[in-house]
């Protein structure tokens, strides 16, 4: 989920904030700039694919550095940061909302810190007026106050006041934070250090949070007697689902157990939960403390010189790779109780390739074109050969969108079922069958919107059409016609079908 750190440089923030623990002093804006490398190293060491970015405001906002995965560019711009005046949060939320819609659009969830000092400002009185009148006058006067709020895409909004708990201004400020928490839509928090203001609890408190949302998914992919550990980008969620009836908690295995193989073709693009790329945990952590291992038993060079070397140790996860990228395959693979996912080779380029895992929704019917996943077996051992043959499987009921419904919304829709129902008329007895069906389809549409004076007008249709005829028309076409204009005359019930005339042509066919 890309981050947008958002920082304070107002003047407050250049309070000093010392305590008798700290042999020096040291500024808000400084405490701020240390969590925030201390979350950058979190991300550097467990989330190196996450996109930062860094917007700094006071009475307006300035962006410093759009979203990166250059985290030493981040650091370079925090060590320049210059105070300026007074704070608006305004501002803040307006530039961050800004940079979010213009990098990810409104589909991407993204995650806002945004880092204040936590002081009773007249922007935070200012604001707290505001919100309790806006609130009190309804949601229009909200939207003209805060008119960036809502947020317009998918977040997680937290704030971070660099403040002591027991700080009587923030039992002014807290209220207001809350507030615009929840008005942004965003789910979120407010995040105060504990144990008073010092380096170590305002570093502390990032890396509980850095803990907390960008802890990376490590796991094991599993295949008969072949294993390999992995790790999952973005980290896989539980599902939580509250449905009419009941609720559905499912939890993520850390064992991604592959039950067979299937062909891309057939699973076609099945509606999935999450997507996530697979990376396979790189033998460098492991050869770094084997040669640590080997360093401190005093083992002889040769023996070092043994430890294998990163890329060149086999990895069966891109053995799978490779396998299903050549024979444009899948591998369905459980990934908790009753839940699965699917294995596939994705090219984002035609160099370049991954391996990706996309999770469906839990249950064993969540792609109904191959039934039940539980009962998926190899072809050659199915108990009544010659049944089954390939994907898809027809469902034994009937579904509501697979039968073909009549619309009428615009006059050339049944101008052009009217037309249908001529052009058979004109060739029977062969369209005998198909006249019949198409007309009787007509018929009830019209009966179940009410359209009563369609019978009438269609019966008149059909004796224009009688008297149209050509000599060389078949003697039966005129009997059905005019048979058929009666019974649209006589028959106004929905359920029932008219019938061809049984006439001495149609017993001759």
């Amino acid at each position: 989920m890309p981050l947008a750190i958002v920082l304070d440089v107002s003047l407050s923030m250049s309070r000093v904030a010392s305590t008798p623990d700290d042999e020096e002093e040291y500024q808000r804006k400084h405490l701020a700039v240390q969590g925030i490398n201390v979350l950058l190293d979190h991300l550097n060491a467990h989330s190196k694919l996450e996109f930062v970015s860094l917007v700094v405001f006071s009475s307006l906002y300035e962006i410093l550095s759009s979203f990166t995965r250059d985290y030493d560019a981040v650091r370079a711009k925090l060590q320049n940061i210059e105070d300026r005046d007074k704070t608006c949060l305004e501002a803040a939320l307006h530039g961050v909302s800004m940079l979010i819609n213009e990098e990810w659009g409104q589909n991407t969830p993204c995650h806002i810190l945004l880092i204040t000092d936590g002081s009773s400002s007249l922007n935070i009185l200012g604001l707290s007026r505001s919100l309790l009148n806006a609130s009190n006058r309804g949601a229009s006067r909200t939207e003209e106050t805060l008119p960036f709020l809502p947020f317009n895409f998918p977040a997680k909004f937290h704030v971070i006041p660099i403040t002591a708990p027991d700080d009587p201004s923030l039992a002014v400020s807290m209220p207001v934070y809350q507030k615009l928490i929840d008005l942004s839509g965003a789910e979120g928090s407010v995040f105060v250090p504990e144990g008073g203001l010092s380096s170590k609890s305002v570093q502390n408190l990032f890396a509980k949070i850095a803990e907390l949302h960008y802890s990376s998914f490590e796991g094991t992919l599993r295949s008969g007697s072949l294993s390999d550990s992995i790790l999952l980008y973005p980290p896989p969620r539980d599902h939580h689902h509250i449905g009419d009836m009941e609720v559905i908690h499912c939890k993520i295995s850390k064992d991604i157990t592959i039950c067979g193989f299937v062909d891309l073709v057939d699973v076609a693009s099945p509606p999935a939960v999450s997507r996530h790329l697979v990376l396979p945990v790189h033998s460098a952590n492991k050869g770094d403390a084997s040669l640590a291992e080997l360093k401190a038993e005093g083992e002889a060079e040769d023996d070092l010189l043994a430890v294998p070397e990163e890329g060149k140790n086999p990895s069966f996860c891109v053995l799978l790779h490779g396998a299903l990228k050549v024979e444009n395959m899948g591998a369905i693979c459980s990934v908790g109780e009753k839940w699965f996912g699917l294995l596939y080779s994705w090219a984002d380029s035609k160099k370049k390739s991954n391996l990706m895992l996309s999770i469906f929704e839990p249950g064993t019917k969540c792609i109904p074109w191959l039934g039940d996943l539980s009962l998926l077996g190899s072809l050659s051992e199915a108990s009544a050969p010659g049944s089954f043959t390939t994907f898809p499987i027809k469902p034994n009921e009937k579904r509501s969108y697979a039968q073909s419904c009549v619309v009428w919304v615009q006059p050339g829709n049944l101008q052009a079922d009217i037309q249908k129902i001529l052009r058979h008329a004109r060739k029977m007895p062969d369209k005998t069958q198909h006249f019949y069906k198409e007309l009787n389809r007509l018929k009830r549409a019209a009966l179940s919107m009410g359209f009563a004076d369609l019978m009438e007008t269609m019966a008149v249709i059909l004796d224009r059409e009688c008297t149209l005829l050509p000599h060389t028309a078949h003697p039966d076409c005129a009997i059905q016609l005019t048979h058929a204009a009666a019974q649209l005359r006589l028959s106004r019930d929905v359920r029932h079908n008219i019938t061809a005339l049984r006439t001495k042509f149609t017993h001759d066919d």
